[in-house]
């Protein structure tokens, strides 16, 4: 019924309880599951997930946080986006909240990675996960510089403007909402989560991170993706069935997946 659209089982709250993760969402009703890669040393990991387990995929890339590790080129993201369920290019961006002492300027190194993705999803035909945070402007003349819109793909743990979802969905992006459409202080995001199309919507965990409510603070999973759909439904004056539906055959055409009841004949 539902999709957690990016989530982190690598990630070692979560790793060493796959087992009970995959139960967790066989009771809340969430069928699958995309683990998103964020440096390439973690990408073995990743992918043995989706290797292991028929209702998780998997993405290829460097988070543009991450510093200190292998930078990727054009071909090793290639040749990664060929492996067998790999579904994405990402998480990919630009994240200018961290600065610190640093200028924006001094953040080349990270548009250059950014282009490194763009360039790779259009080589592979692969859509994009994409990261902004601080650095929307940054963000969106970038895709529009190297062809991002030739590829499309997803704006995940949407935080910004209804203009910046508006750009996005120009582009031909999806916007997803993680559980921060639930937190208390978000009336602003949900706004926004209003005004996107249905059939540009997505939901998402970003697990373990961003627990919603009730269980903020918790460590996050992709089980309790459904709390997203019930306060998207609600929002939007819509069945959490209705959420269901769209967000899911989103996320399958978005990422070229047979429809689950395609899968399970």
């Amino acid at each position: 019924m539902f999709v957690d659209s990016h989530c982190h089982l690598s990630f070692p709250e979560l790793h060493g309880r796959i087992d009970a993760i995959l139960a967790a969402m066989a009771a809340a009703r969430v069928d699958r599951a995309l683990c998103i890669c964020t440096t390439l040393e973690e990408f073995d990991t990743v992918h043995e997930l989706a290797l292991g387990h028929g209702n998780l995929w998997a993405s290829a890339g460097v988070h543009p946080d991450n510093e200190g590790v292998r930078e990727p080129t054009v071909d090793d993201l290639v040749a990664l986006a060929s492996q067998p369920r790999v579904v994405a290019i990402g998480e990919t961006g630009l994240d200018y909240y961290r600065l610190g002492s640093r200028t924006v300027a001094e953040m080349a190194w990270q548009r250059e990675r950014f282009r490194v993705h763009i360039r790779a999803a259009r080589a592979s035909g692969k859509p994009l996960v994409i990261h902004t945070r601080s650095a929307s402007d940054d963000t969106l003349a970038i895709l529009r510089e190297e062809g991002g819109d030739a590829v499309g793909g997803v704006f995940h743990c949407f935080t910004e403007t209804e203009a910046v979802a508006r750009s996005a969905v120009d582009l031909g992006f999806h916007v997803s909402f993680s559980g921060i459409v639930t937190f208390r202080n978000a009336d602003d995001l949900r706004a926004v989560a209003r005004w996107v199309p249905d059939d540009r919507l997505l939901i998402e965990t970003d697990s373990p991170y961003l627990a919603p409510v009730p269980h903020r603070g918790k460590t996050n999973d992709p089980s309790l993706v459904p709390h997203v759909a019930a306060r998207l439904a609600a929002e939007r004056g819509v069945s959490v069935e209705h959420i269901a539906h769209v967000t899911s055959a989103n996320f399958e055409r978005l990422f070229g997946l047979p429809a689950l009841a395609e899968e399970s004949r």
